[in-house]
């Protein structure tokens, strides 16, 4: 059996196609969705998406327990949650930090991550394509 990789998604990303399309594009989050599983392959994937930084936190402690690796999109956490980030630094495995948009060419508070303080990759701006980078970069990792 392969490892199993988390793939989690911060507050908003339900939005996909809905919210700022011109930042954010028009693909929804079962298309992502669909996405991370073929990029994945033949690494399983729990595809997990909340707008509540603490289910997120449960969600980094139960990849402890059973993934591989996290890829992860932690959105407007990225720059506010400590919480986050001392879960991840619980996490022993390798840890994918993804964004959609080019978040440093944004407004300031954007150009700040505690995520990144954990992270082993940044990717930022490839829009969707950036979780297959991920992806496949960790499915290298762990292979």
């Amino acid at each position: 059996m392969m490892p199993l990789i988390h793939v989690l998604n911060g507050p908003n990303l339900n939005l996909l196609g809905q919210r700022q399309p011109e930042v954010y594009g028009h693909q929804t989050l079962a298309d992502l969705e669909a996405l991370c599983r073929t990029a994945a392959a033949p690494h399983d994937i729990r595809f997990l998406q909340s707008n509540w930084e603490g289910q997120i936190v449960d969600w980094i402690h139960e990849a402890r327990l059973e993934a591989a690796a996290i890829v992860i999109n932690p959105a407007a956490l990225t720059h506010t949650s400590v919480a986050v980030l001392d879960a991840l630094n619980a996490f022993d495995g390798p840890v994918i930090e993804v964004h959609i948009s080019q978040i440093h060419k944004r407004e300031a508070f954007r150009h700040h991550s505690f995520v990144s303080k954990r992270a082993d990759g940044v990717i930022a701006g490839l829009g969707l394509d950036g979780y297959g980078a991920a992806l496949r970069h960790v499915a290298g990792l762990i292979a």
